[in-house]
Parts: C-alpha cells; structure tokens; sequence
C-alpha cells in the first residue's frame, strides 16, 4: 500500500468533521434565530417571552460545549449586524444588546457552554440533561436580570418582578423541553 492510499482514508475521516462542524454552528444559529421570532411581548416588561431559551438549552445539551458556544457567538454577531434573528419586538442590531435584554442575549454563549459541559460531566440520560438544563438556565435569567437591574436603575425587587419572575413558568418547560427532545434525539441516534 503505498502512502498516498493509505492517506486516503484518514482523509476521508477528517473531511465530514471538517463540514458538520461549521455546519452545526450554523445550524444551530438559525434554530436560535427562528425561536427568537416565537415572540409574546408583555405589557409590564420590555423583555418579552421567546423560545430562545429552549433553543440554546437544546444546543448546549446536544452539542459539545466549544461548538454550541460557536453557535450562540455566531448568532449574536448576526444580530449585532442588523441580521433579523433576534425578536422583531426590539430594535435590532448592536443597540439591542446594548439594551434592556442584552443580558439574556449575551449569555447565550456561556450557558449552552455550561449546559454542555454539565451534561458531559454527568451520565447522560433525562435527569442529567434537566440538571444541566436548569444549570444554564438560571445563568440566563441571572445575566439577564443584572443588565436589566443596569440599564434600568431599578431596585432589586422590581428587576425580579419585571427580568425574572415571569418568566419562571415558562424557563421550566422550556427545561423540561429541551431535556426531553436531546434525550429522546440522543436515543433515536443509537438505535
């Protein structure tokens, strides 16, 4: 066997790693950008209720963490561009994460990381990926009621009512979503 067909092989290995890499970054960005126009804006509060949140649990629990890391990095410069990925409920571009929910958004990278590290960490099956999942969550909402607290000047408790408070009922179904579809995905995978 000569050296250029034993190479051949070891190529053919690298090259579908070379593509479903950049692909599941971007992949996973439309899928946090199509949830982002799943949008119900609340009266009370400039932050409204997307399915984001479920988005990058999901990547974080499906991905490693580099790569759904890579996905959320990628979706926030989309936005930060004036791509219309983020809610259609803001103003779009670099201003929107400079305002009220910029701390959702801005933590998206560092929870699906720690999402994905979590579920590694432990066994993989339904409860590990709800720890993990719950574990990224409140990254967000705690990220996001700080820059909210920030850019608002308001008192502790009016951030908790308006950045936190409702969104707990949805953030656990969400939670249980996720952790539910990356299970079921991970099962259907090995069968």
């Amino acid at each position: 066997m000569n050296s250029a067909s034993a190479a051949s092989p070891a190529l053919s290995l690298v090259q579908p790693a070379l593509i479903r890499r950049p692909l599941a970054i971007v992949l996973g960005s439309l899928l946090v950008a199509v949830c982002a126009h799943v949008s119900i804006p609340l009266w009370f509060t400039p932050v409204p209720v997307t399915l984001q949140t479920f988005a990058v649990l999901l990547l974080g629990l499906l991905l490693s963490p580099s790569l759904s890391a890579a996905a959320l990095a990628l979706y926030l410069v989309e936005g930060a561009i004036g791509l219309p990925v983020f809610s259609p409920h803001a103003p779009g571009g670099f201003a929107h994460l400079l305002g009220p929910t910029g701390g959702y958004l801005l933590s998206y990278p560092f929870a699906a990381a720690l999402t994905g590290f979590l579920r590694r960490r432990f066994a993989s099956g339904f409860a590990p990926s709800l720890f993990a999942a719950a574990t990224g969550s409140l990254l967000i909402l705690l990220s996001g009621a700080l820059w909210f607290g920030i850019v608002t000047h308001q008192s502790v408790a009016a951030v908790f009512a308006l950045a936190v408070l409702p969104f707990l009922p949805g953030d656990i179904l969400k939670i249980v979503a996720a952790a539910g579809a990356a299970s079921g995905l991970r099962r259907f995978r090995r069968s």
